[in-house]
């Protein structure tokens, strides 16, 4: 975070192409966009953008109530899916000049264009407004290659002709990621478009997100992105196998695939009882959906050929991701409220093609599905490599 000191100057320069003024938190999309403005920074500032909330458009002070659940609300604006993909930013309280402001820090981004509801902003002096076609394209020469993730980088070999299904891109991923308005103001042939969604890289080859979500025959380029399934009839490998199943495809294919399987797979008692029946399922198919998918966003596709495991025991659920913590996550603190993405491309599509309503909300989800069916909660096992989620029965 700016210091004081460099805050107040900010503050006292009015607002600006780094700076944006707003009296309170009523208008979050206002903000939003802001955030999205600041985090483009097409003047190329290379410092941090702020957003000043409880400052009147003149500098004056709104006299805002800075609590905690204000403060909430503005570090929310991250992770509630909105933004794509995730800016940095730090959300602070702060008394500068006598006023009581809320502070919403914003790093440049190196991995550009970022977007609110599949449309790019950026900062023109003082205000925001969407980027046109020609400043999408600036932006997207902005990334820093040797910052990108790795699900960004390009899968030498592969071609956009032989290894994507462009039919699934136009008809299905393009009109979910970027509004129908911008897609016909923009006029974008297929190689620009996919490269204004980081789905090619600069050398024109498929990303791994690209090969991942789109292609032809993911699995040739990624043999161990896939889910593998089993059920034994007993409590440990040993047992005899009653089922297994390889789901291979594009990771949307093989997620549909799995939801078929986890209900198919959950016993439900019908509570006879009463004069209103009650079904009793052993497990919340939404818990265990949201703790698959969590997997395969967040599995390491980089160094491990290990496949998704869920394996499903008379007494309980194991869900095993190849990849133990990453980023800010780490062994100490997962599943206690810290998010971060290992592959911020793969989640920005998943989230955009409907397969998850906000980010870092499915581990409390699943807790919370968990408690309401009456089942223990579920256990992480976190290390190096993997980490392994358990749902014992109800």
């Amino acid at each position: 975070m700016l210091s004081d000191a460099e805050l107040t100057e900010l503050l006292k320069g009015g607002e600006s192409d780094r700076v944006e003024f707003t009296e309170s938190a009523g208008d979050p999309d206002k903000i939003r966009k802001a955030a999205c403005a600041l985090a483009n920074d097409l003047p190329g500032n290379k410092q941090p953008g702020v957003v000043f909330v409880g400052v009147k458009d003149d500098g004056g002070c709104a006299e805002l109530n800075i609590d905690d659940p204000l403060l909430l609300k503005l570090s929310g604006l991250r992770d509630d899916g909105k933004i794509l993909p995730f800016p940095v930013m730090e959300v602070a309280k702060k008394t500068l000049e006598g006023c009581e402001v809320a502070i919403v820090q914003v790093m440049p981004s190196d991995n550009p264009p970022i977007r609110m509801d599949g449309r790019s902003w950026i900062r023109v002096g003082p205000s925001a407004r969407q980027a046109t076609a020609e400043e999408e394209r600036r932006l997207t020469e902005k990334r820093r290659l040797a910052n990108q993730p790795y699900d960004m980088v390009g899968v030498q070999g592969t071609s956009i002709d032989r290894d994507l299904n462009m039919d699934r891109f136009r008809n299905e991923y393009l009109p979910s990621a970027v509004s129908s308005e911008a897609i016909e103001e923009n006029r974008r042939g297929a190689v620009e478009q996919l490269r204004a969604l980081r789905l090619i890289a600069q050398d024109g080859q498929p990303t791994v997100t690209a090969v991942l979500m789109l292609g032809e025959n993911p699995q040739r380029w990624f043999p161990g992105a896939y889910i593998q399934f089993v059920r034994y009839d007993g409590v440990k490998v040993t047992a005899p196998v009653k089922d297994q199943i390889k789901l291979v495809g594009t990771l949307p294919v093989q997620l549909r695939e799995m939801d078929k399987i986890l209900q198919a797979n959950i016993t439900t008692a019908l509570d006879t009882s009463d004069v209103t029946h009650t079904e009793h399922p052993d497990y919340p198919y939404p818990a265990l959906r949201e703790l698959v998918y969590n997997a395969v966003i967040h599995r390491d596709y980089d160094s491990s050929y290990t496949p998704v495991r869920v394996y499903w025991f008379t007494d309980r659920v194991e869900v095993s991701s190849p990849g133990g913590a990453y980023g800010r996550v780490t062994i100490e603190n997962f599943a206690k409220g810290r998010t971060d993405y290992r592959n911020p491309t793969i989640a920005e599509v998943m989230k955009n093609m409907g397969f998850m309503q906000q980010f870092g909300m499915g581990i409390p989800t699943a807790r919370e599905k968990l408690q309401a069916n009456g089942n223990p909660p579920v256990q992480f096992d976190v290390n190096g490599t993997f980490v392994v989620a358990t749902v014992k029965r109800k």
